[in-house]
């Protein structure tokens, strides 16, 4: 890890969210909020308030059929090596000299519905928000302009500002109790002005373009030297014969998850804090942590939509009821390096070693303010089970938005938030992360409604 990346990491330097990692240990450990396994929780009775047991994580291996894609130009998803591969796009970038760097780039989300749907990514209206009272969460891109001999049919090359720095080793050693982590680096990290949110010059619409990898090759996908570290293989194009378009791609390592009951699948390429960024194998770019707006959802000028993290939930490579950061740790290889040659690691994720978080809105949901109110960016509100909720065996696994509020809401006995100062229980709501998450699709049912109605006054505008 290069010295000016390493001098931003010390946890007590990167304010509260940075520290989380630290404080929660102690905290956890004295007031017993550990996160257990199915085996050392005795079993209890459910309580009528609580949710049914969780559903399955959906198809498991051989190709995604289409038709239960969201990111509709995914060339495919290949769920037994957990991977989606996604058209690999040309650019450069300047980072403030003249000095030109090439890149590649995936296109996943944007701001207008029409383009959206003519480059089969994900409609994101929320996106045109980002850059309120933040301007640097959005980067402003060129476009070349080929001549017919330059360019007989294919994409322009962007030019962009910044690209990120993907030469830190990422490191993710686990604590005593897997997680909090006992020392952590983002393995790549923004730099100046990069944002993987960009719009071109003279236009307004925002896309979700992330830079995955730097060079002509070849492409280290095993250490993540040049890649980002969920970038598990790339293929390069040669040119194209007449009357063709042959596609440059990537292959992504996917993340499970859950919405409206169902199990779905996305990809993480940003975050706005060093910690999240470790933890979601993804590129640490601060310009992100300010785009509005914390606790913002579904309110005026926000860009964000929730996502809901667990501390300290159940943990165990069978047990069905695990998830959340501790299980992340300990069950999913998260110290590892990700690599198609690191199988282990890759059954692990398949099987269920994943956050398993639960998402808000989503694109597939039949209500068209919710479809529509989707953001790749995530603001997340981290749970975090009482002793009681632990010592009964009611910490289960979550996977419904509103199950999870109706909770926070109506039996705070068995789960809070978490204050990221102190790792002590807080009022639940957000916590200061945000995420560049793109939803893919789902294994299993389509999410279409939440499995509850909302607990009167617990969300806004009445759902």
């Amino acid at each position: 890890m290069n010295r000016r990346i390493a001098r931003l990491m010390p946890a007590r330097k990167r304010g509260p969210i940075a520290v989380l990692g630290v404080v929660v240990a102690a905290s956890l450990a004295v007031a017993g909020y550990a996160g257990t396994s199915a085996s050392a929780a005795p079993a209890a009775p459910a309580r009528a308030s609580q949710p049914p047991e969780a559903d399955g994580l959906g198809q498991l291996s051989g190709l995604l059929p289409r038709n239960h894609l969201t990111e509709e130009s995914a060339l495919q998803v290949d769920l037994s090596t957990e991977t989606v591969r996604l058209p690999l796009y040309p650019g450069t970038a300047y980072a403030g000299t003249p000095r030109a760097e090439k890149v590649w780039y995936l296109l996943l989300d944007a701001s207008d519905a029409g383009l959206a749907h003519d480059l089969g990514v994900n409609f994101a209206p929320k996106l045109a928000n980002i850059a309120i009272s933040d301007p640097a969460a959005v980067q402003t891109v060129t476009l070349d302009s080929p001549t017919p001999t330059q360019n007989r049919f294919g994409p322009a090359n962007v030019n962009f500002a910044g690209a990120p720095d993907f030469s830190p080793t990422r490191i993710a050693t686990p604590g005593p109790n897997g997680f909090p982590l006992a020392k952590f680096a983002p393995g790549s990290v923004a730099g100046p002005g990069y944002s993987p949110f960009i719009k071109i010059a003279g236009s307004n619409v925002v896309y979700n373009a992330p830079i995955v990898a730097v060079g002509d090759g070849p492409f280290d996908v095993t250490h993540h030297t040049n890649t980002e570290d969920r970038v598990l293989g790339i293929h390069l194009a040669p040119a194209s014969p007449q009357g063709q378009f042959l596609e440059s791609w990537a292959d992504m390592l996917l993340v499970k998850g859950f919405d409206a009951g169902q199990p779905i699948l996305y990809l993480s390429t940003d975050a706005g804090q060093p910690l999240t960024a470790v933890l979601e194998r993804s590129t640490y770019v601060p310009a992100l942590n300010n785009a509005a707006f914390n606790g913002g959802d579904d309110f005026l000028g926000s860009s964000r939509e929730r996502l809901f993290g667990f501390i300290n939930g159940q943990t165990g490579v069978n047990n069905p009821q695990a998830q959340g950061f501790v299980h992340l740790i300990k069950d999913g290889f998260a110290a590892e390096d990700a690599s198609a040659g690191n199988t282990a690691m890759i059954n692990a994720l398949r099987f269920g070693g994943d956050f398993l978080q639960v998402f808000g809105d989503f694109p597939t949901l039949t209500d068209p303010r919710h479809a529509d109110a989707y953001s790749p960016l995530w603001d997340a509100q981290l749970g975090l089970w009482t002793p009681k909720a632990v010592s009964e065996g009611l910490n289960k696994r979550q996977i419904d938005e509103n199950q999870v509020f109706n909770l926070a809401d109506q039996r705070p006995d068995l789960l809070t938030g978490v204050d990221p100062a102190t790792g002590q229980p807080a009022p639940y709501g957000a916590d200061g992360v945000n995420i560049n998450c793109a939803v893919i699709g789902y294994t299993a049912q389509a999410p279409t409604a939440n499995l509850a109605p909302p607990a009167p006054n617990s969300q806004f505008p009445p759902r």
